[in-house]
């Protein structure tokens, strides 16, 4: 895993760490990851602050779940509210899931007029794709080489960014990134759609078809490519010749993300078949979706009954309509838009001094620094990402790193995020490379 936490290198931490570390090891097992080279203890947290145990602060400029900032109030209360009031399932009729369903889908445009709600981005990638397979009859899927859509066992099936050892299925095809750092922009789109061609070629030969080509639009494991933005206009055309659909992989580029539109897919200008979401959905809750056409979802309808425990339950919805409201309300795209072109320009700005760095790419609060050997090679720097990775976090600043060679550094925090934070953020990330 990227930005992995290495168990040989247990005995250089401190005590109260090297317990604890033992003692997660002992009782959660060995699937579990830590982040960074000195693992971060977290006790509380606020806005785009986090506390360790001894009241230490660190900068989170990576975690987009609580999309609307660490415990904000408003989405506290609704939870609190909500949860002191009832909380029960979908099988009987509410209000609140009607409102938010339709305050949701207001959001789209197109023909998405449904939408069903799961508890985790795995459950709607997954839900989603049992709805291609019954639409079209097939079962062939397609992502790009470093895609992640979840960790149940289908989607785990179609995530190659799980490593290795992660088994593919053999109804699953790959196609390379985007990677707009190496390939002229005008050739992208053409050469991404014939490459799925041909990849569909092969899925019809072999009997299996294509049920569905699915996709984060901002490539977010491939290393964020989020331009430019007319790559997947060419695809979704080449997928629907072939009786495809095209799904839109929002759980990690949705609800404003990008800051120029509330769906990364929308920058595109593109209407795809099904959409999934969830991460920053509830803020936190558990609370994810898929929003799709009625006509693709009218069959399925027909021959299954969808239910989850869980799914689309009163508090969930009350936690989502308060994140829709403060993403509108304390105008979040707005903001996404404005502080990520600051990160970009200063980031720039430190390239003119390091040389290191060999791409900026993104939009809104979604950055990936690509770090090279030297830039006239364009050879990934694994070395270099890992090293900034963890002296930020030494420094009490929390980013991560992506890409399939895990040498693009993945900035992603709050929407909340500030120029002040940006600021910092740019001033100690400069002050690591200066170390290197």
């Amino acid at each position: 895993m990227v930005n992995s936490f290495d168990p040989a290198s247990a005995t250089g931490l401190s005590d109260r760490t090297r317990n604890l570390v033992q003692r997660r090891a002992a009782l959660l097992g060995p699937a579990y990851r830590l982040f960074y080279n000195d693992p971060v203890e977290v006790k509380s947290a606020k806005g785009v602050l986090l506390y360790d145990a001894a009241g230490n602060e660190y900068l989170d400029a990576y975690n987009n779940v609580v999309s609307v900032g660490h415990c904000h109030p408003r989405v506290v209360d609704a939870i609190t509210e909500q949860l002191r009031t009832l909380c029960t399932h979908t099988r009987y009729i509410q209000e609140g899931i009607l409102d938010y369903a339709e305050d949701l889908l207001g959001t789209f445009g197109g023909n998405i007029k449904h939408v069903m709600f799961t508890c985790t981005g795995s459950e709607a990638n997954d839900l989603a794709m049992r709805i291609a397979k019954h639409h079209t009859g097939k079962s062939g899927i397609i992502i790009t080489d470093e895609a992640y859509h979840g960790n149940s066992d289908l989607t785990a099936s179609f995530s190659p960014s799980l490593g290795a050892q992660s088994p593919l299925g053999t109804f699953v095809r790959r196609v390379p990134a985007p990677d707009s750092y190496r390939i002229p922009a005008d050739k992208i789109g053409p050469l991404m759609a014939e490459r799925v061609a041909a990849q569909i070629q092969d899925l019809e030969r072999r009997g299996e078809g294509l049920a569905a080509f699915i996709a984060d639009s901002m490539f977010s494991s491939d290393g964020i490519f989020a331009h430019p933005t007319d790559v997947l206009g060419p695809v979704i055309d080449v997928v629907h010749k072939a009786g495809g659909l095209f799904i839109a992989d929002e759980v990690q580029s949705g609800f404003g993300r990008s800051g120029e539109k509330m769906w990364g897919y929308q920058r595109h200008g593109i209407s795809p078949d099904i959409v999934t979401m969830g991460k920053p959905m509830g803020n936190g809750y558990p609370v994810a979706a898929v929003a799709l056409s009625p006509d693709i979802v009218q069959n399925f309808g027909r021959d299954n009954r969808y239910f989850n425990t869980f799914g689309g339950n009163s508090v969930a919805m009350a936690a989502a309509q308060a994140v829709l409201n403060v993403i509108r309300d304390e105008k979040l795209l707005e903001n996404s838009l404005r502080v990520g072109k600051v990160l970009r320009d200063g980031f720039a700005d430190i390239a003119g001094r390091y040389e290191q760095i060999g791409d900026i790419r993104g939009s809104g609060l979604y950055v990936g620094i690509e770090l090279v050997k030297d830039r006239a090679s364009k050879e990934p720097d694994a070395a270099a990402a890992a090293a900034v990775v963890n002296g930020l976090r030494a420094r009490r600043v929390l980013i991560s790193a992506t890409g399939a060679k895990a040498n693009t550094l993945k900035i992603r925090p709050p929407l909340v995020f500030s120029e002040a934070n940006a600021d910092r953020l740019l001033s100690e990330t400069e002050a690591v490379f200066a170390t290197l």
